[in-house]
């Protein structure tokens, strides 16, 4: 399946495709697209458009960042990944970044991703899904204790 969002990845536009990769649709072709496109193409390519700035139904919604959107919508229940989406939130949504202790490295992470030189989005993904695979680890051993 397709899935679009807006170019110039950033903490939700990271975690949401690392999600939807692991947990959703292991062989999702992802666009970005400059933001006043993401419904346009979703309707051309029949993507799943997400995180589009409230346009797309995966997207922030009643509280919920997008990452969220996505675990509700497709029903996810596993409780680490509950905690990815703990600090995901916290991190994307400034108003609550004290809500998670690991927020604000996340932030400092992506912020700092932004500024290495890369090719294209995809290429950020590549260089980042480590980071949320760690985190994911880190979650799942953090419930163990």
């Amino acid at each position: 399946m397709k899935w679009v969002t807006r170019h110039h990845v950033h903490v939700d536009r990271v975690a949401c495709p690392w999600l939807i990769r692991k947990f959703v649709d292991p062989d999702a072709e992802l666009l970005f697209v400059p933001p006043d496109e993401v419904m346009s193409v979703a309707e051309r390519e029949g993507a799943i458009p997400f995180d589009a700035r409230g346009q797309a139904e995966l997207d922030h919604h009643e509280g919920r960042c997008s990452f969220e959107s996505i675990i509700k919508k497709y029903g996810l229940t596993d409780p680490a990944l509950n905690e990815v989406a703990r600090i995901v939130h916290a991190a994307d949504v400034a108003a609550d970044r004290d809500t998670a202790p690991e927020a604000a490295g996340l932030e400092a992470i992506a912020r700092g991703f932004g500024l290495l030189p890369h090719a294209d989005d995809h290429e950020t993904l590549e260089k980042q899904f480590p980071v949320y695979d760690a985190l994911y680890a880190y979650c799942q051993a953090q419930l163990k204790q």
